[in-house]
């Protein structure tokens, strides 16, 4: 959508499909991009209140605590929990922003599943289910279903572990009043919904279950 609404400020009329009924997709927030979106928009933001405590609830059982992460009182499953971030972030300095597929390990790592990087990494139960919760809240996804470079490179985007956590000065400092969902809102009132030209970037395959007036050639449902 924001390349979209370039394209429309240097005179294009471009138009924006999406597969869902909800604009925007999941819009994140952990970027100054979409901040001045926002301001252009006259969308305000408040500070996430980290005064209270938070509550992890595991096996039935609720501990509230104060900060990023749950405290841990097992010295070995401390060390473990810092490990995996400091490898993490590590790991993540090796991939270039533009161009995550160029990184050293790029394959290899591309190969591999979060979860059987996890399992390889972590040494506790609990740290491991920890990193689970991570990607789970994170990507809503399974550790077995993502690609560790590019979870990896995410993550770096980010701003590495400890800021897509943390509350001040991180990716859990601020809110949009009234929703995310506004600033993919405002853009799609921008663009309208009228065009003279479409690019169909979906696969083939998918292109069965449309309906085009007039019907597309062979050429573009093989």
């Amino acid at each position: 959508m924001s390349a979209a609404k370039l394209l429309k400020a240097n005179g294009l009329t471009p138009v924006v499909l999406e597969a869902r009924d909800r604009v925007g997709g999941r819009t994140f927030t952990v970027r100054n991009r979409i901040l001045r979106l926002a301001k252009e928009y006259g969308i305000e933001t408040y500070k996430v209140n980290e005064q209270e405590s938070l509550v992890h609830y595991v096996n039935g059982k609720s501990h509230p605590f104060k900060g990023s992460f749950p405290p841990m009182w097992n010295p070995f499953v401390l060390l473990d929990f810092n490990n995996l971030w400091r490898t993490m972030d590590e790991m993540g300095k090796e991939i270039p922003r533009e161009a995550p597929w160029r990184a050293p390990h790029a394959e290899e790592w591309d190969k591999m599943t979060m979860l059987q990087l996890f399992e390889k990494i972590c040494w506790t139960s609990k740290v491991l289910h920890l990193a689970e919760l991570l990607v789970n809240v994170t990507v809503t996804s399974e550790p077995h279903e993502i690609s560790a470079l590019w979870f990896l490179w995410y993550m770096k985007q980010c701003g590495g572990t400890m800021r897509i956590f943390s509350t001040t000065n991180g990716g859990q400092e601020r809110k949009f009043v009234g929703g995310s969902s506004q600033i993919s809102e405002f853009m799609a009132d921008e663009l309208g919904d009228l065009a003279k030209y479409v690019i169909v970037a979906t696969p083939p395959g998918l292109n069965m279950k449309m309906h085009f007036s007039p019907e597309l050639p062979p050429s573009g449902t093989s």
